[in-house]
C-alpha cells in the first residue's frame, strides 16, 4: 500500500504583509495533506467530514474551527452540506508583529499559550465558533491594512481566551517538554525522550530526581495530570502514529522500535487510544479513501 506523506506547501504570505487570507466559498478540499511554516487558522464552514492534523484523524461537523501551529502536517477532506461549502484560511507569522518581548508579558500569557500549543492543533469550541466566525469573514473582506492587523490580534485574542479548547495530535508529536514545567519533570521528560524504545521502570526513573517510588507517582501525576505510566504509553503511541504516517515500516518494526515488546498488546493499546488499529489509522490518511 502506498503511503501518503506530506509535502511542504508554499502559502500566499509574501514579505509585504504580516498576514495572507484565502476565502473560499466554492470550497473544494482539493489540497493533499501538507505542511509550511506560517501559523494556520481554518474556518470550514456548511462542510462534514474528516481532518487530519498531526497524528490526529478525526471527523467534524458542520462548522469547524482549528489553529495549526508551523510545520505541522494538516489537511481537510469534506463535502458539502448544502449547495457549496466555506472555507476561510489565515495564514500568518507570529515573529514578524508578535515578538518574543511581546509574548513574555504577562498580557499577552493566554496568546503565547495558544501560538505554542499550535504545534498540536488546537480545536475551538462550538461557542467560540459562534463568536467569532463574524470577525474572521469581516477580515477577509479587508484590505492588508493597519486596520486589519488589529482585527486579526483581536481574533487571536479571543480565541486565547475562549473556553473548551481541544488539543488535537498527542503530545508526543509536539514533544512534550512545556515551559510550566519545573526542572524535575522536565528531566524526567528528556529522559522519556532519550529512552522510549527501552523498557523504563518508575523505580528507575524515581531515582533520577531522588524521590521515593510513591512521592515521584503522586509528583508527576500532579504535575502534569497524567500518571507516568499513562504519560509513557501516549509517548509511545505518538511516536508509532508519526512513523505509521511519514514512514514505510511495517507495523511490526513500528511496535519495537516505538518501546513495544508485544504486538497484540500494541495493537490493543493503539485501539484503545486512536479507535482504529495501526493497519487502520496508516490507512485513514491516504486521503482517497475518505470519501
Amino acid at each position: 500500500m502506498e503511503i501518503i506523506k506530506a509535502n511542504r506547501m508554499v502559502t500566499p504570505l509574501n514579505n509585504n504583509n504580516f498576514f495572507s487570507i484565502l476565502n473560499y466559498t466554492k470550497a473544494k478540499f482539493t489540497f493533499p495533506i501538507h505542511f509550511h511554516p506560517e501559523y494556520e487558522l481554518k474556518l470550514v464552514m456548511n462542510a462534514s467530514g474528516k481532518r487530519i492534523i498531526g497524528d490526529s484523524n478525526l471527523s467534524f461537523e458542520v462548522n469547524d474551527l482549528v489553529l495549526v501551529g508551523p510545520n505541522t502536517p494538516h489537511v481537510w477532506a469534506a463535502k458539502p452540506i448544502g449547495k457549496y461549502a466555506h472555507v476561510i484560511t489565515i495564514h500568518f507569522n507570529a515573529e514578524s508583529f508578535l515578538s518574543n518581548s511581546f509574548l513574555d508579558k504577562d498580557s499577552s500569557f493566554n496568546l503565547k499559550e495558544l501560538l505554542k500549543n499550535s504545534k498540536r492543533g488546537v480545536l475551538f469550541s462550538k461557542e467560540a465558533i459562534e463568536n467569532i466566525s463574524n470577525s474572521i469573514i469581516l477580515l477577509s473582506t479587508l484590505n492588508y491594512d493597519f486596520n486589519s492587523i488589529l482585527k486579526l490580534l483581536s481574533i487571536l485574542h479571543q480565541l486565547s481566551i475562549s473556553k473548551n479548547q481541544k488539543l488535537l495530535a498527542s503530545s508526543n508529536y509536539k514533544g512534550p517538554v512545556r515551559n510550566t514545567y519545573n526542572l524535575r519533570v522536565k528531566k524526567v521528560i528528556t529522559f522519556i525522550e532519550n529512552n522510549f524504545q527501552n523498557q523504563i521502570r518508575i523505580k528507575d526513573i524515581s531515582k533520577i530526581i531522588s524521590m521515593s517510588e510513591s512521592a515521584f507517582s503522586h509528583f508527576f501525576k500532579k504535575t502534569t495530570n497524567k500518571s507516568f505510566t499513562d504519560f509513557l504509553t501516549e509517548y509511545r503511541i505518538g511516536n508509532a502514529s508519526k512513523l505509521l504516517l511519514e514512514s514505510e515500516k511495517n507495523i511490526s518494526e513500528i511496535c519495537y522500535s516505538s518501546g513495544f515488546n508485544n504486538l497484540s498488546n500494541f495493537n490493543r493499546i493503539f485501539k484503545r487510544m486512536r479507535g482504529c488499529s495501526p493497519k487502520e489509522f496508516r490507512q485513514k490518511h491516504n486521503l482517497t479513501r475518505l470519501f
